[in-house]
């Protein structure tokens, strides 16, 4: 299996601390996750909140693992990150944190929350959890770039269809969404014409989380699947020259609204990057009642 592979701000790596956390120039974006079994997701989650101290962002915490997005300091981050390696038994130990640029601070809040599932997928049963009878879906960058070429991949964007609008692979399907709980029954819809044209699929997602819950229920649907491993982010990171696959901005779900294939913060607004979709008012009106500062 592949792995992404953690990398930093492009400007500077993450060691020591500056006087101004505020100050862009020391702002660090992580963000990751692991789906790793949790017998007491509360204890996780109240130590994780003794962790976070100088950071902003969100963090949630389920039997099934543990995904989030932080921003802060360098030190801070840094701290963070090698306090979680060493704590609850090992369990997050290795966990890939995916860091990009910051200009905007991303949170002004920060929240650790529990929940049923670290991403919604909707369907009972279903879990990231990984399973060792099932072949592994993962392909790096590199591979997926070869994908992208293949006339017998289908190459869909499991995001929503407003991510889509702003920025998406060459060639790429927009399975119509508007949340990602209603995905499964896109694929439903559309999986008997897939496996009679003999298509496979290439799936990718912002950071991989999304296709971690989909690619085995897909499995399940008698599709073979292919997910990039570390999502859209960890392409960009991977290949310096990503902006010949990908048209267009990546949205981010943070006060930064979107990013450029060089992980570069960009001038798009979140009202320009809701605009068209049904949901825009509620989009925008949740985002300032997550993190109402700024």
């Amino acid at each position: 299996m592949t792995r992404a592979a953690g990398y930093h701000c492009r400007a500077n790596p993450l060691p020591s601390p500056m006087s101004d956390p505020a100050d862009p120039a020391d702002l660090v974006h992580a963000s990751f996750y692991r789906f790793v079994a949790l017998a007491d997701p509360e204890r996780v989650a109240a130590r994780l909140r003794e962790l976070v101290g100088g950071l902003g962002g969100n963090v949630v915490v389920a039997h099934e693992g543990v995904s989030g997005a932080l921003a802060g300091p360098r030190a801070a981050l840094a701290a963070f990150e090698a306090a979680v390696a060493r704590e609850f038994d090992g369990a997050l130990d290795g966990m890939v944190f995916k860091h990009s640029a910051c200009t905007t601070p991303p949170f002004h809040l920060v929240k650790v929350h529990v929940k049923r599932e670290i991403v919604a997928f909707g369907v009972p049963g279903v879990s990231g959890l990984r399973d060792a009878a099932r072949p592994d879906t993962h392909v790096s960058p590199e591979r997926f770039r070869a994908l992208l070429d293949d006339p017998k991949v289908l190459v869909l964007d499991n995001r929503n269809s407003f991510e889509y609008r702003l920025g998406h692979f060459r060639g790429a399907v927009d399975p119509g969404v508007a949340n990602f709980r209603d995905f499964p029954a896109y694929v439903e819809a559309h999986a008997a014409r897939w496996q009679a044209e003999g298509r496979e699929i290439a799936m990718y997602c912002t950071g991989g989380i999304r296709c971690e819950k989909t690619a085995a229920w897909m499995q399940d649907q008698g599709l073979k699947v292919h997910q990039l491993d570390g999502g859209v982010i960890n392409y960009f990171a991977a290949l310096p020259d990503a902006v010949r696959d990908w048209g267009g901005e990546c949205f981010v779900f943070d006060k930064r609204i979107a990013l450029d294939t060089r992980l570069e913060e960009t001038a798009t607004t979140a009202e320009q990057a809701y605009a068209g979709d049904e949901a825009a008012a509620w989009r925008l009106a949740r985002a300032k009642r997550l993190d109402p500062a700024g």
